[in-house]
């Protein structure tokens, strides 16, 4: 690369992308919504009396303010890493007092930790915002940004929205499986649970699409069988737990199946299937091909495998959250999740079905 070449991006792109910001309305940049649990969750749970909460030490250890936030992770979370690939800055709690005029149009985490597809998961929890009431904060929202933006410029800003909603794990592992012979598990067999729960899931992304969402990420399960808290409870040897990995193998193409229907009815690519099994399941199975020292032990917690209980000021933990691949016992620590969201950005259609997000991306800025 030629010196003037260099000379000239650094100082004329940097202008055009000045001049762009000057004369594009504010209202013009892509909003982003989330929805789901504590996989995507960025601190609602703060202001709700729950055990289901990530407000202490060490928890947010690599945050760049080095204090826990909600995030049920050492630093970003995915959301936060898609909203620094798309462009924008990152979207607040929707609870957070904070998230008040021009904000409102950066979006909005609706996110809830202990949630299910089901409103009986995750009561142990209590006071966590099940999805159908993330749903009414949403018409809150948009009834809050119409005020500032009017009716036609807000319904535009959410239907060119990215959103992401994730769904599904704490069905499995605070419910399904949370304790022998549980309520659910006494009434379906695995496979017709599976079915059960994509059911009740179509309503819930027929709902979001009323609510006007027309690009919705939406994440599969990753394997829950291998995380270090199933490990901990269930695993012999180390090996990942086989019934709790066959629910993820029977929920996952479902769910796939589901949104090609959904799109097919509906006449247009709404719904994208991300895969988070595949995508997890790629550093679980040979960490050392990315960087991680171990795909089984948490960086933070207590117990076999750090698998035991919540991340606090009296867990172990470990000094260099990069090689680790779990954070907590569930939750994947910040670097990891940057190689999630970089197979949402660049992934096959393994991965990202019908396409990834740089080209919804793409075609998106055409249109």
């Amino acid at each position: 690369m030629s010196s003037s070449w260099f000379v000239f991006t650094t100082i004329i792109f940097p202008l055009v992308a000045v001049m762009a910001a000057i004369v594009s309305p504010q209202v013009e940049a892509r909003a982003f919504f989330v929805f789901g649990d504590s996989l995507v969750d960025s601190g609602n749970n703060n202001y709700l009396a729950t055990t289901a909460r990530a407000d202490s030490p060490p928890y947010g250890v690599d945050y760049p303010t080095h204090r826990p936030t909600g995030r049920f992770s050492n630093g970003l979370n995915l959301p936060d890493i898609i909203s620094e690939r798309i462009g924008s800055e990152s979207t607040l709690p929707y609870l957070n007092p904070d998230l008040r005029g021009q904000k409102l149009l950066v979006g909005a985490n609706f996110a809830s930790a202990g949630i299910g597809i089901l409103n009986d998961t995750g009561i142990q929890f209590a006071n966590i915002i099940r999805i159908f009431r993330q749903f009414e904060y949403f018409q809150d929202y948009q009834r809050r940004i119409t005020e500032i933006v009017g009716k036609e410029q807000a319904q535009r800003l959410v239907n060119q929205a990215l959103v992401l909603i994730t769904l599904g794990g704490n069905d499995f592992v605070n419910n399904y499986f949370l304790v022998p012979f549980s309520a659910r598990s006494r009434q379906f067999s695995l496979p017709d649970y599976c079915r059960y729960l994509i059911s009740e899931y179509r309503k819930i992304l027929l709902r979001l699409y009323e609510l006007g969402g027309r690009r919705v990420l939406v994440t599969g399960t990753g394997p829950l069988g291998c995380v270090p808290s199933e490990l901990a409870m269930r695993s012999r040897n180390g090996e990942c737990v086989p019934e709790i990995q066959q629910a993820a193998a029977i929920f996952n193409p479902l769910l796939v199946q589901l949104i090609q229907q959904l799109n097919s009815q509906l006449g247009s690519t709404v719904f994208i299937a991300a895969n988070a099994f595949s995508t997890n399941m790629d550093f679980i199975s040979n960490p050392q091909r990315f960087g991680f020292v171990t795909s089984k032990v948490a960086c933070c917690g207590q117990g076999p495998y750090n698998g035991l209980g919540l991340c606090t000021r009296l867990s172990n933990l470990c000094p260099n959250r990069n090689i680790y691949a779990f954070w907590d016992g569930f939750h994947p620590s910040e670097r990891a999740n940057r190689l999630i969201v970089q197979q949402f950005m660049i992934g096959s259609t393994k991965y990202m079905n019908p396409m990834n997000l740089s080209t919804i991306m793409e075609m998106d800025s055409r249109t």
